[in-house]
């Protein structure tokens, strides 16, 4: 497809716009940016509708009935329009800024919360070739990315002025900070275990049916890594950063309108990639759990959808199930439990790799 359009609309507006000299550099600018746009806008549609999807699921289990009225044309479709006539009004509501506020950096917090969570696709690889950019230090850039959005965080409560949206910075950004060692200690096991920092040889090493992925020798790196997915994207039960009862809304609770929603949607856009992550980096990606068996042993796409999908299912169950925990068995959970067992377990993941224990390191 992207030949095509290369071929047929690219190189030929190339031609005639531009020297022959800067015509490849602009074709293949042209390309990319054909690459981001099929990237972001499914990333966009899934970031809108997993909030629906949300509240359907939870509806479900609390059994209530969910949003069912908006569609479209007149249809009510299940509810299916639900998320752009909440974007609709979103638009058209006023940002107020507060009295005292710091104008530039109020306006600017949201934007540095989604734009990491936007940007760490550049290196997800969804099978072995269709990858924006395959770099070998492919888990360090999202890591490294992933860990940008408490800036925003910071920002928004400090420059709103407001003493409950510092306060709920504070707390979130500590919790963050906590949970980002963890993972970070959970995601070395992993680099141990494939040797490599690049996804796509990451997804490699565990080619074989569902026994040969990292999942079963990294099983307790795995929890740690989800958990602490669950907790940084300060999801339930960890959302106390959003503590109603104690805190109003946390360190956007200045926010109202688009602004607001920026921030909803780095949420959503954080939790996809944690669940994107630990589909690639434990559960074989796109490899298939039946691989060996005609047709649907073939690697695909579609595993690694259905494999992200089960991870995000896990998100909305937990904020369905689970009662919020208070803040000091977060902080205890985090520095007195997750960090002993992710040392302890890389080292079991070096000697199980310098033993060659099959069927994953031999």
């Amino acid at each position: 497809m992207l030949d095509f359009l290369s071929q047929t609309i690219f190189s030929p507006i190339a031609a005639f716009l531009l020297p022959s000299s800067w015509q490849p550099y602009a074709v293949y600018t042209l390309e990319i940016i054909v690459k981001i746009f099929a990237i972001l806008i499914p990333v966009l549609l899934t970031v809108a509708y997993l909030p629906y999807a949300e509240r359907k699921i939870i509806g479900y289990i609390q059994n209530r009935i969910g949003p069912n009225r908006v569609g479209f044309f007149g249809y009510k479709l299940v509810g299916l329009g639900q998320p752009i006539a909440d974007a609709v009004k979103l638009i058209f509501k006023e940002i107020i800024i507060p009295n005292g506020a710091n104008r530039t950096l109020f306006i600017m917090a949201p934007i540095l919360s989604v734009a990491p969570s936007l940007a760490a696709w550049a290196v997800i690889p969804f099978n072995d070739t269709l990858v924006l950019a395959d770099i070998n230090a492919g888990l360090l850039y999202v890591i490294a990315l992933t860990s940008l959005a408490v800036y925003g965080i910071i920002i928004a409560g400090w420059a709103s002025n407001s003493k409950y949206a510092f306060l709920g910075a504070m707390r979130s950004v500590a919790q963050i900070v906590a949970y980002e060692i963890a993972m970070g200690f959970a995601l070395v096991g992993v680099l141990i275990a494939a040797g490599s920092l690049n996804l796509g040889e990451i997804v490699r090493a565990q080619n074989g049916w569902f026994i040969h992925w990292f999942w079963l020798p990294l099983f307790p790196l795995l929890c740690v890594y989800f958990i602490s997915g669950v907790a940084e994207t300060n999801r339930a039960p960890f959302d106390v950063a959003e503590g109603e009862s104690e805190i109003v809304a946390g360190f956007h609770v200045e926010y109202g309108g688009m602004a607001f929603s920026v921030f909803f949607m780095a949420e959503y856009a954080n939790m996809i990639i944690v669940a994107f992550m630990a589909s690639l980096l434990f559960f074989g990606g796109w490899l298939s759990p039946f691989q060996g068996i005609p047709i649907i042993g073939a690697p695909s796409v579609f595993w690694l959808l259905a494999k992200t999908s089960f991870f995000l299912l896990l998100f909305l169950w937990f904020r369905a199930t689970f009662p919020r925990y208070r803040y000091d068995q977060i902080m205890r959970l985090g520095w007195k439990v997750f960090i002993p067992i992710t040392i302890v377990w890389i080292v079991v993941a070096a000697v199980l790799v310098v033993l060659e224990v099959p069927p994953w390191f031999n």
